[in-house]
């Protein structure tokens, strides 16, 4: 098998952003000026290629990661467009977890806004390099420098402009591209733009600026420029290259998606400036038979390794599984090891994606996204592998969800239609959780967001047909543990034939917040037998999730197993896992839990004259103010805000500016909530039970 397409000239990229930056209208100008689309879509009209799904096109929003595939300059660029709502996060994380790169869109009049900065993190994590492109440089407010600065200073990155925007607002008109050494103007609705010779000027003295720059951070290029050399274009683009792919410079661009200005000069940048799969170091993985670490090059000629980062239901063909190709190749119809749950499994037909469309291959090779039929048993966050070279990727952590809801079905038809819905869409999206609590008998949703649950429910009656109700949002409160302590779990069983017997001893440690769970086997001898521990650890999680004093799950524990004893006739599993259960039961009664509560990060836009209302508001809610921004005649706040507090906030904040301010909010942590609202749900809980 001969590869399609060089590896060298192979770019996987995403388009990030926060909402309404412009991330959907630049890639489906992309695919127009690539050649992938004829027509250009647009979001407004709901005719967007990207946003195929029914809520997407009606709210103008982006929804679901879409992937597609277009050449440009003779090189192959995969692309998935992310959704900008902080309530899908998720599609961003699993995205840029299989990702070499990004184009991080902003909008210019805006700048650096929350979600922004929730997207840049999540690319820090996974070490994805990017480009950063500011566009609506022709709206009214539109001020490049003042984005760059905040790239600087909120990023806490370096920012570097290669072009530097001719005009602004109605007055945008082209481009100084100070790589190429020239000025770009771009077609008005009158012809051609002329530009003044001040932009001459402008050039020539940016442009020194911009290689003094790079000799200071490029070892390459600071001998060529003490030498006194005459720095060339190839000289400028490799250095930038290099420092782009190690993270050590954003480069930043500027234009306009919507009237199409500067969108081939950031294809340009894409092939020149982001890796390909060659340039970002072997993926890191774990061999399952001995636990010992491998690396996986990215060749065709290393042994098959994948990871499953997203699942979709297909009305039409079933289950879908896109696939990130890490190395190596494979034939539609292979056998596959699912090394995650050891489980083998069939390739079936395997796919080229173009958003809800598809393009049937006969194999896939390294630096592929594709998509397969045929793997029932992987989900998000598997490795598939050869079966004879096993390997297990690192796996995708997402945030637990924030807020609930009672649902149940209309009618006695709608209620197998109902757990087949939800079941479907669970494994589907990682931050949507489903869980039947016995005590009520209610059936809970859970996920990131109103917005996120209100989407969930409008595709169950649609995609569906099941017609469901729907109680009040609820906050997800979590709790955890304040001091360590060490707790005893004995579950002993007779009843005449053989019995049940289980012993163990656990030490209990609070952890960092965020940490989550960790357990640990400090077993000495054969007080428990290894075959046990798992059932120990199982029984340790069960009881974490059914809840401490007030009912809801606990995390940010540490917990060791480092004691117990064991029956040869009577003990099993099951006994173990009681004896463990009843051992964390009993600690983290005894471990002073506190319950926490979801902290929303919040900024809001408004006008200066409604600024006071606005800050009284939010101190009614429990808001930590961080700081306060102003520009002109507008003021950006920053604040941490309670999530329990927000409901009813986008009414008040409309009715309070005359409409004319605007917000953003996104997960920011869990913290402890005051003793006397912890006092209250305790006491609810209570009278539930």
């Amino acid at each position: 098998m001969s590869r399609t397409f060089p590896l060298e000239k192979t770019r996987n990229i995403g388009i990030i952003a926060h909402i309404d930056a412009g991330k959907t209208t630049a890639t489906e100008m992309i695919l127009h000026h690539t050649g992938r689309t004829y027509k250009i879509g647009r979001v407004d009209e709901g005719t967007a290629v990207m946003d195929w799904m029914e809520q997407e096109r009606e709210r103008g929003i982006t929804i679901t990661s879409a992937a597609t595939t277009c050449h440009w300059s003779e090189h192959r660029i995969n692309i998935i467009d992310t959704p900008g709502h902080v309530d899908f996060t998720a599609e961003v994380e699993r995205s840029l977890r299989v990702l070499d790169g990004g184009v991080v869109i902003f909008d210019g009049v805006a700048g650096v806004e929350a979600q922004s900065e929730a997207v840049w993190r999540q690319a820090d994590k996974y070490g994805v390099a990017r480009i950063c492109f500011i566009n609506k440089m022709d709206r009214v407010g539109a001020d490049f420098q003042h984005t760059v600065t905040m790239i600087n200073d909120r990023l806490r990155s370096k920012a570097l402009p290669v072009q530097l925007p001719i005009g602004s607002e109605k007055d945008f008109r082209g481009v100084i591209d100070l790589v190429e050494n020239k000025v770009i103007a771009f077609p008005v609705d009158s012809g051609s733009s002329s530009i003044e010779g001040s932009s001459e000027g402008l050039l020539a003295k940016h442009r020194q600026v911009l290689i003094g720059e790079l000799a200071e951070l490029d070892e390459q290029m600071m001998i060529a420029y003490l030498d006194g050399q005459d720095i060339s274009v190839s000289q400028i683009k490799a250095a930038i290259r290099r420092l782009t792919v190690s993270n050590r410079v954003v480069p930043v661009l500027c234009g306009s998606a919507l009237r199409d200005k500067g969108i081939e000069l950031l294809l340009d940048a894409i092939v020149d400036y982001l890796p390909s799969p060659l340039d970002v170091p072997p993926i890191s993985a774990t061999d399952p038979r001995n636990g010992e670490k491998v690396l996986r090059g990215a060749s065709d000629e290393e042994p098959f390794s994948a990871l499953a980062f997203k699942t979709v239901f297909d009305p039409f063909m079933g289950r879908l599984v896109y696939l990130r190709v890490y190395s190596g190749r494979i034939r539609a119809g292979a056998q596959v090891l699912n090394s995650s749950i050891d489980k083998k499994e069939r390739l079936g037909k395997l796919y080229i994606m173009h958003s809800n469309r598809r393009e049937e291959i006969d194999h896939s090779e390294t630096g592929s996204i594709v998509a397969s039929l045929g793997l029932k048993m992987t989900s998000t966050g598997d490795t598939v592998c050869e079966p004879a070279r096993p390997v297990l990727l690192e796996s995708i952590r997402f945030a637990e969800p924030v807020l609930s809801m009672a649902v149940e079905p209309k009618s006695k038809v709608d209620q197998d239609k109902l757990d087949d819905s939800l079941a479907k869409l669970a494994m589907e999206d990682p931050t949507f959780k489903v869980h039947y609590d016995k005590e009520t008998g209610q059936t809970l949703i859970s996920g990131m967001g109103e917005l996120h649950l209100e989407v969930l429910m409008e595709r169950i009656f649609r995609e569906y047909g099941v017609r469901i109700n729907a109680g009040k949002p609820q906050v997800a409160y979590k709790e955890t543990i304040t001091i360590p302590v060490e707790s005893e779990g004995k579950f002993i069983r007779q009843s005449g034939g053989k019995g049940q017997f289980g012993h163990v001893w656990l030490k209990i440690e609070p952890g960092e917040r965020g940490s989550g769970f960790a357990f640990r086997d400090q077993m000495r001898g054969s007080a428990v037998p290894r075959g046990f521990i798992p059932a120990v650890e199982a029984g340790v999680k069960s009881a974490l999730q059914s809840g401490g004093s007030a009912g809801y799950p606990v995390i940010d524990a540490k917990v060791t197993l480092y004691d117990g004893s064991f029956h040869e006739v009577d003990s099993s599993d099951v006994a173990f896992k009681m004896a463990g259960f009843m051992a964390m039961r009993d600690g983290m009664n005894k471990a002073k839990p506190i319950i926490l509560e979801p902290i929303m990060e919040v900024e809001i836009t408004t006008p200066n004259e409604f600024l006071g209302d606005i800050i009284g508001d939010l101190n009614s809610r429990r808001a930590h103010i961080e700081g306060i921004e102003g520009r002109d005649e507008v003021s950006a706040v920053r604040c941490l805000v309670p999530l329990a507090e927000t409901f009813g906030f986008a009414g008040d904040l409309r009715s309070g500016s005359q409409g004319r301010a605007s917000y953003t909010m996104c997960f920011h942590r869990y913290e402890k909530l005051p003793q006397d609202l912890a006092d209250q749900i305790v006491a609810r809980a209570g009278k539930t039970k």
